[in-house]
C-alpha cells in the first residue's frame, strides 16, 4: 500500500454558531492533538494544533461573524493525526474544502461540499481519472417520477382537446362551437405551459 506522504486542505471553509466552539476544540482534541486557544482583540478566536508525537503544527484562526465562527485555510500536513483532525472537522461541521492527498507518483483530489465527498480525482503527472462522483440518485428518481406526471397529464389534456375537436367537427349550432373553442383555447394554453 502506498504510503501518503502529505495533505494538502486548500481553500478549506468550516463554519459554525459561536455556541459550538467548545465542542468543535473536543472534537480536535480527541485526535492526541494538544491545541491552545488564543482570544483576540476583536471576538475572534485562533486555535493552535500540535501534534503530540511529531512537531508539526496548523493554526486555525475563526472570524466571528455575527453569531457563527468562520474559519478559512490552506495548509500543508505531513502528520497523519493532524489530517485526520481536519478531515473530521470538515465531515463533523459540514465544511467544503478541496483535499489533496499526495503520495510519491499520484495525488489524490477529494472534493468536500457541505461536509461529504462530491468528488475524488486520481491525478498524475501524465493524466486525470475520476475515480468516484457522488449522483443524486434520489433527486434524480424525484425529477423522473415528475417528469412522468407531466407526461401523463399531457396526455390526458391531448386526448380531451381529440374529443373536444371531434365534437366540433360534429356539431353546426354556432353557440356550442364557440364554447368548444374556447375550451379547445384554453386546453392550449394549459399544453403550452405542460410542455415548457
Amino acid at each position: 500500500m502506498a504510503k501518503r506522504l502529505a495533505t494538502e486542505y486548500v481553500n478549506a471553509k468550516l463554519q459554525f454558531k459561536v455556541d459550538e466552539m467548545s465542542r468543535f476544540i473536543a472534537l480536535m482534541e480527541d485526535g492526541q492533538l494538544r491545541s491552545q486557544v488564543l482570544v483576540l482583540d476583536n471576538g475572534n478566536q485562533e486555535l493552535l494544533l500540535h501534534d503530540i508525537a511529531g512537531k508539526e503544527e496548523v493554526r486555525l484562526t475563526f472570524e466571528r461573524r455575527q453569531d457563527y465562527y468562520v474559519c478559512e485555510l490552506s495548509c500543508r500536513l505531513v502528520e497523519p493525526r493532524l489530517a485526520n483532525a481536519l478531515r473530521k472537522a470538515v465531515s463533523a461541521y459540514r465544511g467544503s474544502a478541496i483535499v489533496n492527498r499526495i503520495y510519491s507518483h499520484y495525488t489524490m483530489i477529494y472534493h468536500y461540499k457541505n461536509g461529504t465527498v462530491q468528488k475524488i480525482v486520481e491525478s498524475t503527472a501524465s493524466s486525470e481519472r475520476v475515480v468516484f462522483e457522488h449522483k443524486d440518485t434520489l433527486g434524480g428518481l424525484e425529477r423522473l417520477f415528475r417528469s412522468r406526471l407531466v407526461e401523463r397529464e399531457i396526455g390526458l389534456v391531448q386526448g380531451e382537446v381529440n374529443g373536444l375537436l371531434d365534437l366540433r367537427n360534429q356539431t353546426s349550432d354556432r353557440a356550442e362551437i364557440a364554447a368548444i373553442d374556447e375550451k379547445l383555447a384554453e386546453l392550449t394554453r394549459r399544453l403550452f405551459m405542460l410542455e415548457a
